[in-house]
Order: C-alpha cells, then sequence, then structure tokens
C-alpha cells in the first residue's frame, strides 16, 4: 500500500483525521453528533445559510437531535469539534469527506442527481492527495464508478493511490429510538481494496459493525433492495386493506393473527401512501437503471404504482363517509390530522398527506392541518402552491370540522378525546382501535 494510505489509516486509528460532512440534513447532522462524540473534528458544509448559523450558534433545526446536542460540540472545553461552513473552498481541509447530498426524482420519475454531481465537482476543484470521500447517498448501481470517480479522475489523481472513493449507503430512521448509526451495521463497497479498508477503518470508529462488499456497485444495490423490499411489502398489505373493506374484514386483525406464525413471515402494515426520503424514491432509481440494460422492473413498478395510487383511495373513503352522512366532499370542512411521512417525526418530504390535501382541495373541500411537528408548510418541491400553518386543536376546531381526517398517528394525540369531540373521523393508522363510536370509519 502507498505512503498516502498508511498515513490516512493512522490518522484515522488514532482519531487524528478531520471529517468533513456535505450536507446537513437528516443523515449528515447524525454523522457529524457520532464523529465528534469520538473526539474526531468535524467540519460540516451546507448550501443552507440559515443551517450553518443555526449550527454555529449550538441550535439543532431537526426534532430528534436536541440542541444540546450541537451546543455540546461547539463549547471551548469540547476543542471546538464541530464547525459549520457554505464556504465549499474548504473542502480540501479535512481528511476524509462524506457527501450526504438530497437525491430525489424529477418529473418524470427519473433520478436528479444534480447534488451528487455539484459536490463532485466542488470536491474535485480542491482535490488534494490522500484525501478519503464517502457517497451516503442513496443512488443506482454505478453512480460512485460513472459519476463521482471520472469527476475526481479528471485531476490527474489516480483512485486508490492519491486518493480514495468508497460508498456507503445511510441507514437513518428518524424516529427508531432503538436502531441508531452505532448500532445498525454499515455497508460499505470500495474502488479498490486499498479504498475499501480505508472505508472500513472509518467506519469502525462509529459503528459497531462493518460489512465490506467486493465493489461500490454491490453496495449500492444493497440500499435499493432494503427499500424496495419494503415499498413491496407494503404495497401487498395496502392492496389486501382495499379487499378487507370490500370483504368487511379487518385486515389489522388478519395481520395481528399472522405474525403470530414465528417463522416464514414478517408483518408490514398499511396506510394512506409512502412518505420520506427513501421508500416512494429508490425503486425508481432501480427501474431507471434497469432500463439501460434492456429488463423491465414490472414488480417494483406495480408496487410503485400500488402504493401511488393510496391517497385517492384515501380520499374516496372520505367521500363515502361524508356521503353516509348527508355531506359532499365539495364544501366539506376538513381536518386533516399529521402531515408528517411518518409517526413522531418533523419531516414531511414526500409525506402522501400533502397529495391527500391536495386532492381534497382539487375535489372542492375546504382542508387544513394540524400536525405537532410541523407548524408550517410551504416550498414544497412537488407542492409550490402550498403555503399552510397547522391549525390548534382545539374542541371548537374539531367540532365545527364536517369530518377529521388522521393521515399520521402522532403519540401527541389523544385519540379518545379527539373522537369525542369529532362529528366524523376516517383512520387511515388504526390509531382509534378500541374507542367505541359509528362515526369512526377505516381508510
Amino acid at each position: 500500500m502507498s505512503g498516502l494510505y498508511q498515513e490516512l489509516k493512522e490518522r484515522i486509528s488514532t482519531g487524528k483525521a478531520s471529517i468533513g460532512v456535505l450536507g446537513l440534513g437528516y443523515v449528515g447532522l447524525p454523522l457529524v453528533l457520532h464523529f465528534a462524540g469520538k473526539g474526531f473534528r468535524v467540519l460540516g458544509f451546507d448550501a443552507d445559510q440559515q443551517k450553518v448559523e443555526a449550527l454555529n450558534a449550538g441550535r439543532s433545526y431537526i426534532m430528534q437531535i436536541p440542541d444540546e446536542a450541537i451546543a455540546a460540540l461547539r463549547r471551548q472545553e469540547s476543542g471546538r469539534r464541530f464547525e459549520a461552513t457554505h464556504d465549499f473552498k474548504r473542502l480540501q481541509e479535512p481528511d476524509v469527506l462524506l457527501i450526504c447530498v438530497p437525491t430525489p426524482l424529477n418529473r418524470f420519475r427519473e433520478p436528479n442527481l444534480e447534488h451528487v454531481d455539484k459536490s463532485a465537482r466542488s470536491i474535485a476543484a480542491t482535490l488534494r492527495r490522500g484525501q478519503l470521500i464517502a457517497l451516503e447517498s442513496t443512488t443506482y448501481p454505478g453512480t460512485t464508478d460513472e459519476i463521482l470517480l471520472p469527476i475526481l479522475a479528471h485531476t490527474g489523481l489516480r483512485v486508490g493511490e492519491d486518493f480514495f472513493l468508497i460508498y456507503s449507503p445511510e441507514r437513518e430512521d428518524p424516529g427508531n429510538a432503538a436502531h441508531n448509526l452505532r448500532n445498525t451495521p454499515k455497508v460499505v463497497g470500495g474502488c479498490t481494496p486499498a479504498c475499501l479498508e480505508l472505508g472500513a477503518a472509518l467506519y469502525g470508529q462509529v459503528v459497531e459493525q462493518v460489512v465490506p462488499v467486493s465493489s461500490t456497485r454491490a453496495a449500492e444495490m444493497s440500499k435499493l433492495l432494503e427499500n424496495i423490499y419494503r415499498a413491496v411489502n407494503i404495497a401487498l398489505v395496502n392492496e389486501l386493506k382495499v379487499l378487507c373493506h370490500r370483504m368487511d374484514i379487518d385486515v389489522y386483525e388478519v395481520i395481528n393473527a399472522s405474525k403470530t406464525k414465528p417463522f416464514g413471515f414478517q408483518a408490514f402494515y398499511p396506510g394512506p401512501g409512502l412518505g420520506g426520503h427513501c421508500i416512494p424514491i429508490d425503486p425508481f432509481y432501480l427501474t431507471w437503471k434497469a432500463r439501460e440494460y434492456d429488463f423491465s422492473t414490472r414488480f417494483i413498478e406495480l408496487a410503485g404504482e400500488i402504493n401511488s395510487n393510496m391517497p385517492y383511495y384515501v380520499v374516496q373513503r372520505v367521500t363515502e363517509a361524508l356521503g353516509r352522512h348527508g355531506k359532499a366532499l365539495t364544501g366539506a370542512r376538513i381536518m386533516v390530522l399529521g402531515i408528517a411521512y411518518k409517526k413522531d417525526v418533523d419531516d414531511n418530504r414526500e409525506s402522501p398527506g400533502l397529495k391527500i390535501i391536495q386532492l381534497l382541495q382539487r375535489g372542492g373541500a375546504q382542508a387544513q392541518y394540524n400536525d405537532p411537528h410541523i407548524p408550517r408548510c410551504r416550498g414544497m418541491r412537488r407542492y409550490p402552491e402550498f403555503d399552510l400553518t397547522s391549525v390548534s386543536l382545539t374542541a371548537e376546531v374539531l367540532s365545527e370540522a364536517d369530518l377529521v381526517l388522521l393521515v399520521t398517528d402522532h403519540s401527541a394525540y389523544d385519540y379518545p378525546w379527539i373522537a369525542s369531540q369529532a362529528k366524523l373521523i376516517v383512520d387511515t393508522r388504526n390509531a382509534f382501535k378500541g374507542i367505541a363510536g359509528d362515526h369512526i370509519y377505516p381508510a
């Protein structure tokens, strides 16, 4: 191995390597905390100046990360192990650069890698010998080799000798108290054996188990498989939910009975549609890439179709429930509870609640929302017209609504009290199970 390899490995193993994190969101900020918590000096990069200013002032903007966790890294006695900046010319300073930027879809459901491409070009502009670059953003197999590597290699530096490049997919699950970065195994694939060894050494400092694979492509595919597995199984139970409603069968009772089998079954639960930055998006990265190989991923695309149609099904159930009580959707006052994509988080990216509100408004309903974790909703990529503010959940607000629609089952909601105040409820999460009342409809 080269002297640069040996030097960097030594710096990593002794905690002297400096870490740069590009993108200080739900993936990047936990990485900052874990590396800084192990004594590494961390420099965070983000184009959002408001985020940078908040972090340097010791404030967090993510619900699961308290202000104190950020402030502790900024105190003098901590050695000021963390600093945030929007000056990307400083990318040459860290020994290690972790890319944690968004990888959304465009309006044609094709990969949008502009943030990855921009990050790679920013790194290439300052790339120096002896740096390790890791891509953590979810993407299709081949991205590291086909996009990042050519941009970095264009500098004249050689991968595996002058600089090192790996792919290690993020496995963050916001709101999950049982699993965090430390106790979740980390998959790592390298462009060369030296790259892989350095990547394993790096993440071995902050996670309990590193899982090396043979290539960056295998690591990229492993992340897609994880999320496609969930998307397909959720589509299955969503389809069964619709059928069970027609057959007058409680789908949750069926699932709970089935999961008593100690082998060959894993419980998945239906909902109003998929949300978050992974499951609604990642499968389409693979379907897009598969076309390059003249291959149609019909099973994955069918699952995506089923899950994408769930908000329409929810609005249909709302219309039916209103109709049974002599009301039309047009002009109806609808209170939507929860627009976060999952329970007890403050993230509404790709949330089915947004699509449901849009469909309700298009149907002529007067839709408003309450979410204890998302006080305002505006400037969304797919819903640029949205400028909504969370309404206080009072007895008067609930009683005045023609229908209360539960989309996200936050723990903060007092479900018996809501049921006692609302005229009509449509429940997409089975949160009102066991609460008496013929005014509660499943969806």
